[in-house]
């Protein structure tokens, strides 16, 4: 009967030794702020095992690795389209920041700052371009969101890693009118190709006449008498040569090479 109470003693040394451990570890990717009853110190405690005195004081761990945040939020462009917008982030704590984030974000930036901001930054950008330009300047709405984050998140320790706009969705009335306009631009982009295309084949018709009258224009400048005398020379001598000795047994026209003179 003396024996349980030693061993309940025991338990009770064993689970109080680990309660009241005095180290604290702070894994990869985080930095550590300690607390003594409740307020924390200044320095920032890096990755590793680190004392603490037990009860008094406690190791609190702070993400300093790259976090990822999505979200999406409704704005009005400059002409007062409702423009829905849904963007992805990411961000990190700066390292020497971790006591300040702590302290006055309780280790919550993403419900306190990153939400906010981002949809403060969004609509203060969309409401200075038009649907349209939102859509053709894409990459400009971007870099202005980006450096409006960047400005209100540095002032809490946040840096912005990267940033992208995931899709503009604009009414369903907006969306038919661009989408009737992007039709429009199509067809009139193939008419002038169609157009461009005629031109070219109708100048190529023209070449090709040209040179065929200049051609015929050559020919005849290079018929003289002589090039004629010459040709009718040729052709009766090939008559001569398919000619088989009869004459025509026709009468009424002239029989041919024969002199009827009698010289």
């Amino acid at each position: 009967m003396q024996k349980l109470p030693k061993i309940a003693l025991a338990i009770v040394a064993v689970i109080l030794l680990f309660s009241l451990t005095p180290f604290a570890t702070v894994p990869a990717g985080h930095r550590g702020v300690l607390t003594t009853f409740g307020k924390p110190s200044e320095e920032v405690y890096s990755e590793g095992i680190h004392f603490v005195w037990p009860v008094a004081q406690t190791m609190h761990k702070v993400s300093v690795a790259i976090q990822k945040g999505e979200g999406d939020g409704d704005a009005a462009s400059k002409d007062l389209q409702t423009v829905h917008t849904k963007i992805a982030i990411n961000y990190h704590v700066r390292p020497d920041a971790v006591v300040s984030v702590y302290r006055d974000l309780g280790n919550e930036a993403g419900e306190r700052i990153i939400i906010p901001s981002v949809q403060e930054a969004v609509k203060a950008v969309t409401a200075r371009f038009t649907a349209e330009e939102l859509i053709s300047k894409r990459s400009q709405v971007r870099d202005e969101i980006v450096l409006a984050l960047k400005e209100r998140m540095a002032r809490h320790g946040l840096i912005v890693d990267e940033f992208s706009i995931v899709n503009f969705n604009f009414s369903k009335t907006f969306n038919e009118a661009i989408e009737a306009k992007t039709t429009a631009d199509q067809l009139k982009m193939k008419a002038e190709r169609d157009l461009q295309r005629i031109e070219v084949e109708a100048k190529q018709k023209v070449s090709r006449a040209r040179a065929e009258a200049e051609a015929l224009a050559l020919q005849r400048q290079q018929v003289t008498p002589e090039l004629l005398r010459l040709r009718e020379t040729e052709n009766q001598a090939k008559a001569i040569e398919k000619w088989d000795g009869r004459l025509p047994s026709t009468t009424g026209g002239a029989i041919p090479f024969i002199n009827l003179s009698g010289k």
